[in-house]
């Protein structure tokens, strides 16, 4: 895997629990690519998330993220190898009894940060790239859900990921602000991050176009034109 690469998934299969969901999957994923993931509920688009972030076992094949190798990888290993990966998913998953400030410092102690001065200042780094630096002493609630989403994003960037998986980040949000969501995500993916957005929004790909890859029928197809 040379240095740009971050994803590599080399004839991997994917099993949930003992059925086989995704056979022989192949996928190599670049620094600061965005790609959308598309396929029918049930087709292996989750399963392919979770072995992207250590949530399942391959069961054959070879795996790579973010330096981490797939096939080796021990319990004690999987908060390391989610240090590298950022998770945003369709609810927020916001701690709803406290400020965005607490949301955030909650993450950062959780990852062995220690100095307050430093994580208040990666806090505010990371609200002011989401356009929120001013929210973070209010409450989830008096955010719309268009906020809630990039207070999220925010979240996610925190440890400075080299790969965000979003999983269906625009599904509870309206279209306007769907496309919002998707322009700020291929922003970051400029700075490097690489982007794996699994979604249904087929109007969001058709306005953004990038990379397609499709889970369907047992297989992961890539590059696919949806045109």
């Amino acid at each position: 895997m040379d240095s740009n690469t971050v994803i590599a998934l080399k004839s991997v299969d994917i099993y949930q629990p003992q059925h086989l969901v995704l056979s022989n999957v192949a996928l190599s994923v670049q620094s600061g690519e965005f790609v959308y993931l598309i396929g029918q509920t049930g087709s292996g688009k989750s399963s392919l998330l979770k072995v992207i972030y250590g949530d399942l076992p391959i069961a054959a094949g070879e795996g790579l993220v973010a330096g981490f190798d797939l096939k080796k990888l021990a319990e004690r290993d999987i908060p390391f190898l989610r240090r590298k990966l950022g998770i945003v998913f369709q609810d927020f998953h916001l701690l709803t009894d406290r400020t965005i400030e607490k949301n955030l410092e909650f993450v950062l102690k959780a990852t062995g940060w220690k100095d307050k001065n430093t994580m208040q200042e990666r806090m505010l780094d990371v609200l002011e790239k989401v356009g929120l630096r001013s929210k973070l002493k209010k409450m989830p609630h008096e955010l719309s859900g268009g906020e809630q989403q990039r207070v999220v994003i925010a979240r996610a960037l925190l440890n400075n990921p080299e790969v965000i998986l979003a999983d269906e980040p625009t599904g509870n949000l309206d279209p306007d602000t769907s496309e919002e969501i998707v322009l700020l995500l291929r922003e970051i993916s400029r700075s490097g991050t690489a982007i794996l957005m699994a979604t249904h929004d087929y109007q969001i790909i058709k306005n953004l176009p990038s990379r397609i890859i499709k889970t369907q029928s047992g297989s992961l197809l890539d590059n696919i034109d949806i045109q």
